[in-house]
């Protein structure tokens, strides 16, 4: 696993994979939209940046973290395209106007946050600010990926939970991200690697290891929000809640705990399992996976009884 991307042609029939159980015995799905690593070669020669350097935005290797959930009978959706090329996390028509060389339709939300700070449906910048492009796009471009591949994607994620919640009368998403281990809070930035966790990792002194997104409680029942902390904790990860990422587009729109759909979103710190600037799987990648897996156990076991309660 290492930082180079994989360079394919992204076909349409193509933008997403499904890790089925045998059968799906908990009414729990777990789905990662940014981990995509196909990066088509005609975007790669469009950009300003170098390979490494699209890389950026990539939530890279949470798919191959999460990638026990079919073994404990649910399923597991992973986007093939990269974040940088289209973000599946965002509303279909976020577009900046400044990318694009028409004008775009009436129906674009061009004045969301998110399009303000280069970070739209079709971003504009990385995530470490970079500008991607060397030329302006049509928007046609952003037409054919968000029908190539955001379409698809939600269609998927929606049939998914609509499977679980008539299958189980429930359906508990888990919406599994990766954060970058120093991030800016309060005017502070983490400087490097710090003081040992009880499972014997060691995490960055400015941040927590895993963040967890309920929309201040709005997505996701209380009770399933308190377990998955607590399970972490009992793992030896230092946990926060809502700070700095409360979820995005895919924990409000699909969390609706009222009609059975519950939504969290999971940040994990990436120093914890990779490289940062190589964008590399450390040795102790295989120490976390194991540690996830031991979360998906003990969530699928007890999902049922969360999601009835």
């Amino acid at each position: 696993m290492d930082g180079s991307p994989i360079a394919l042609p992204l076909l349409p029939d193509m933008p997403v994979t499904v890790h089925h159980p045998l059968r799906q015995t908990v009414p729990v799905v777990f789905a990662s939209p940014h981990s995509g690593r196909a990066y088509p070669a005609e975007f790669i020669a469009a950009a300003r940046l170098d390979p490494l350097g699209l890389r950026r935005s990539e939530d890279s290797f949470v798919d191959l973290l999460f990638a026990d959930a079919p073994a404990n009978g649910a399923p597991l959706l992973a986007a093939r395209f990269p974040r940088a090329y289209c973000d599946a996390n965002r509303e279909a028509w976020e577009l900046d106007p400044g990318m694009f060389e028409d004008r775009l339709p009436d129906f674009v939300n061009t004045a969301s946050p998110r399009v303000g700070a280069g970070l739209g449906t079709i971003p504009r910048v990385v995530a470490s600010g970079e500008g991607i492009y060397r030329h302006r796009l049509s928007f046609a471009e952003a037409e054919r990926r968000i029908r190539d591949c955001w379409e698809p994607y939600h269609a998927t994620l929606a049939a998914l939970i609509e499977a679980t919640r008539a299958q189980f009368g429930a359906c508990l998403l888990i919406d599994c991200h990766s954060m970058p281990s120093l991030f800016q809070r309060d005017g502070a930035r983490g400087t490097g690697w710090g003081a040992a966790r009880p499972n014997g990792r060691t995490a960055p002194p400015a941040g927590p290891d895993i963040v967890l997104g309920d929309a201040h409680g709005t997505a996701c029942a209380p009770a399933v929000t308190r377990f998955m902390d607590q399970a972490l904790r009992d793992l030896g990860y230092l946990v926060r809640r809502n700070d700095p990422y409360a979820g995005g587009y895919v924990t409000r729109h699909y969390g609706r705990p009222r009609e059975g759909v519950h939504v969290l979103q999971l940040e994990l710190a990436r120093a914890l399992y990779m490289d940062e600037t190589r964008i590399e799987a450390l040795a102790r990648f295989d120490l976390v996976r194991e540690d996830v897996a031991r979360l998906i156990g003990r969530l699928t076991a007890e999902a049922a009884a969360l999601l009835a309660g």
